[in-house]
């Protein structure tokens, strides 16, 4: 249809300006960002709100569900969608509509309506959930404007971008959250309670990735094909590591008294993708023809100040069941969730033997599954998307610091661009930025344990 068609035609164009930039966006304003976060607001937490009013921006698969989470919130109402496709907009206001609440007003315009949406005095946070290269300008013109930002993953691409984020969030005095659902997935919040509770002992190494056969979506040319793909075939990095760090940077205590202090990276050579298009479409075809940089596995260990080590791998490019490799050792004993949610503890456990994880759901089940479960029921990835989508309400409404902040989103976006850095030098050490500069240090308690 013609709207696809312009859709496909904008984001290539878009993306032929440069990955990672914020392109095609020149006519936004920036502004001058301090050059320190001030201390004595760290971390703030702007007034509550009565209700949360959100300005939502992508209204596709991800987008949808999101939208259907926030019509089974209290305290939230979507007064504003906006999609570069008339038809995402409209099937968004018919889910709100059909759900009781007033109908939300649509843009779809073009790919500039959001910050019309920025403009609105009746819109108190902006939502995210479009391609990866507007996260960044979007967050930033909705954090000038005054607005809360909460982005779908990755939250940046760049180092820059990274920074432009946190500095600006800081002068706003506006959150700036990166939406990462998995950290609300059960059994990662299980581990979570397993690791904070002492059972593991002194936490020594984790293991996390994003693996993930997305050859066939990289393709469909109807959907994230139309730009996914292309950063596979422009970028040799980890592209994609939130999905697993997210969980393991909880457990770890990262910017919570605890902080990544370098990687280095490697990756294999490029195949996946190549063959998969030459079986799929032919030889002869131009999908065929088409040339990758993003190494099939691409393998990344961090190493922290507190001194544990974490590998990450990167696996989109290749036939798979899906996992995200979770494991998190500790001296008493480890658990781990792929293939099976499985764990061991000295003292407990049978000696050299697993015991099944669900054993141990009684007592180490977190709070917020066992008080939400019911409403979590048939919500996306297994429930963890309301869980997420609750907590930033709560957040938002009783003015308290969310479970991931500005400077987790920045920590963990870096990966990308670190990991890309580390590969091009032959596997070479590189440091993370301080985005905190130095407030990580400072004993926190994650919100989340705080219910």
């Amino acid at each position: 249809m013609d709207n696809s068609i312009h859709r496909r035609d904008f984001l290539r164009k878009s993306l032929h300006a440069g990955l990672g930039l914020s392109i095609g966006l020149k006519a936004l304003d920036t502004f001058a960002f301090s050059p320190l976060p001030n201390l004595a607001a760290f971390p703030f937490n702007p007034s509550p709100l009565d209700v949360v009013r959100i300005g939502f921006i992508g209204a596709g698969g991800m987008g949808t569900s999101h939208i259907r989470n926030f019509t089974k919130i209290n305290g939230c109402r979507i007064v504003a969608v906006s999609d570069i496709l008339p038809e995402r907009v409209e099937r968004a206001q018919k889910i709100i509509a059909e759900a009781g609440l007033d109908k939300p007003d649509g843009y779809s315009a073009g790919p500039y309506d959001f910050t019309q949406i920025c403009e609105r005095p009746d819109v108190d946070l902006l939502f995210i959930a479009t391609p990866w290269e507007w996260h960044v300008p979007m967050c930033l013109e909705a954090l000038k404007k005054g607005k809360h930002a909460a982005t779908e993953v990755p939250a940046a691409l760049t180092l820059d971008e990274c920074w432009q984020l946190v500095e600006a969030s800081e002068k706003t005095g506006r959150h700036c959250i990166m939406m990462e659902n998995c950290n609300y997935d059960r059994e990662e919040m299980m581990i979570l309670n397993l690791a904070k509770k002492g059972l593991l002992g002194e936490l020594l190494h984790a293991r996390c990735g994003y693996l993930h056969d997305l050859r066939a979506v990289k393709h469909d040319m109807n959907g994230e094909g139309v730009w996914r793909r292309n950063y596979s075939m422009n970028r040799n990095a980890d592209l994609y590591p939130t999905h697993g760090l997210g969980p393991v940077a909880q457990w770890l205590g990262i910017n919570r008294g605890n902080y990544f202090d370098y990687l280095v990276s490697f990756s294999t050579k490029t195949r996946g993708l190549h063959e998969y298009a030459i079986n799929r479409f032919g030889p002869e075809s131009p999908q065929a023809g088409e040339e990758f940089v993003l190494g099939d596995v691409v393998t990344t260990l961090i190493k922290t100040f507190r001194g544990e080590t974490i590998i990450v791998i990167h696996d989109t490019s290749n036939p798979r069941p899906y996992s995200r490799d979770i494991l998190l050792q500790g001296t008493r004993g480890l658990v781990r969730k792929y293939p099976e949610p499985k764990l061991h503890i000295e003292g407990i456990s049978e000696p050299h033997q697993w015991e099944d994880l669900e054993a141990y759901k009684d007592k180490y089940d977190h709070d917020l599954w066992k008080n939400l479960e019911n409403e979590a029921a048939g919500a996306g990835h297994g429930g963890m998307d309301f869980l997420e989508d609750f907590r930033l309400i709560n957040a938002l409404r009783n003015g308290l610091e969310p479970d991931m902040d500005v400077y987790d989103a920045a920590a963990l976006s870096a990966v990308t661009p670190l990991s890309e850095q580390s590969i091009a030098g032959g596997g070479m050490p590189v440091k993370f930025p301080d985005f905190t500069r130095g407030l990580w240090e400072k004993e926190r308690t994650l919100p989340v344990m705080n219910l």
